[in-house]
């Protein structure tokens, strides 16, 4: 038994979490790897014929020869189950609600911290570690995520939703090191599989991130049903007829086929009557928002009434000054001295204290001034 502990590292297959398990290996942890079944080709109905991500049979295969290499135990569970009856149809749930889901925070927040703090407790495990992009400390009694070193890479945005408990056991190997240097990393532990493996930013259950064609294979009759649906102006004004309104999202400009002599956005979608509204860009902006659901990682709760943040609104946002309130035990309150553009409901609402997660929620209404 290592003095340091024994940790259960998520490895998807990919070079950062097969560097993630070698690091703290090397630095005498008792390390056991475990890949995490999250879903199926057959099941997401993509059009190519080669499975792809974390689930593919290769990345188990490129995850277990990293395992074989340095002699630690490696594991495969399957939380098809799991995942989807959480992640999956809430993602169908929010379009079908008009909003624009984020899964990968989803999966996060409720399925891979529990997921792998489950088995980890079953296998006698101190510690789990993943391949994030992030830093993690212990301050005045909480544990704060914080940005990772390479802010190309950084994924602080999506790890809001973990709890202080799942916290209080989990590291970020990788948060100090810039990507090009993991990749060097992985050539000098000789993990050349995987060393200069492509980077996968699609849904892991959307291989060909076509979410309008999974959506359809989903939810049988969606396509007949919201088909014809209207668009109009801000005025009520009918300009057209749309597909339905699951398969369009907050901002888009693309696809909409109006002829109306300019650039125009949908800018609300209303799913009980199947109606888009459309508008110019600066119809889009917002200068206050509301999250639900929150969590809090910096402190139990928003110290000061309008405390200075930097807040971002989706994922690779770089984020934009703002004040932060807390006005409720499960609602925070964003405003923005400059409109932002497009905050979508869905989407997530996490807030910085310099380069540390002060807390997020999911963003509920979004609103030009103060009601």
């Amino acid at each position: 038994m290592s003095k340091k502990g024994k940790v259960l590292v998520a490895m998807s297959g990919g070079v950062d979490s097969s560097v993630a398990a070698v690091m703290l290996r090397e630095q005498g942890y008792e390390v056991i790897g475990i890949t995490m079944k999250t879903w199926d080709y057959t099941s997401s109905g993509g059009k190519s014929n080669k499975e792809t991500g974390c689930c593919s049979l290769e990345s188990m295969n490129d995850a277990r020869q990293v395992a074989l290499k340095y002699g630690f135990h490696h594991f495969i569970v399957d939380i098809r189950e799991e995942f989807g009856d959480w992640v999956i149809d809430r993602f169908v749930d929010e379009y079908l609600g008009g909003r624009t889901p984020n899964p990968c925070v989803l999966c996060n927040t409720h399925i891979k911290w529990t997921a792998l703090m489950k088995r980890a407790n079953h296998l006698g495990c101190d510690f789990i570690a993943t391949g994030h992009y992030a830093n993690l400390r212990e301050e005045n009694g909480r544990f704060v995520i914080s940005r990772g070193k390479d802010f190309n890479k950084d994924q602080s945005y999506a790890l809001w939703g973990v709890s202080q408990e799942n916290l209080s056991r989990t590291k970020f190997p990788l948060g100090q090191f810039h990507k090009p240097e993991i990749r060097k990393m992985a050539e000098e532990f000789g993990l050349l599989n995987v060393a200069n493996k492509k980077d996968s930013y699609e849904i892991c259950f959307v291989p060909d991130n076509d979410y309008r064609r999974f959506l359809k294979k989903r939810v049988p009759g969606l396509e007949e049903k919201v088909d014809g649906g209207l668009f109009v102006d801000k005025n009520g004004k009918v300009v057209g007829k749309h597909r339905g309104y699951p398969f369009y999202t907050i901002g888009q400009r693309r696809g909409l086929h109006l002829a109306m002599g300019r650039p125009v956005y949908v800018t609300h979608i209303d799913p009980d009557t199947n109606t888009i509204t459309v508008g110019d860009e600066d119809d889009l902006q917002s200068t206050y928002c509301t999250a639900k659901q929150i969590n809090m990682v910096k402190y139990a709760r928003v110290p000061v009434e309008e405390m200075p943040v930097t807040a971002a609104i989706r994922y690779n946002d770089d984020g934009e000054p703002g004040f932060l309130t807390q006005t409720g035990d499960d609602e925070l309150t964003m405003r923005f001295p400059n409109p932002r553009t497009a905050i979508t409901p869905g989407q997530a609402l996490v807030c910085y204290e310099g380069d540390d997660v002060i807390g997020g929620g999911w963003l509920h209404k979004v609103k030009m001034d103060f009601e």
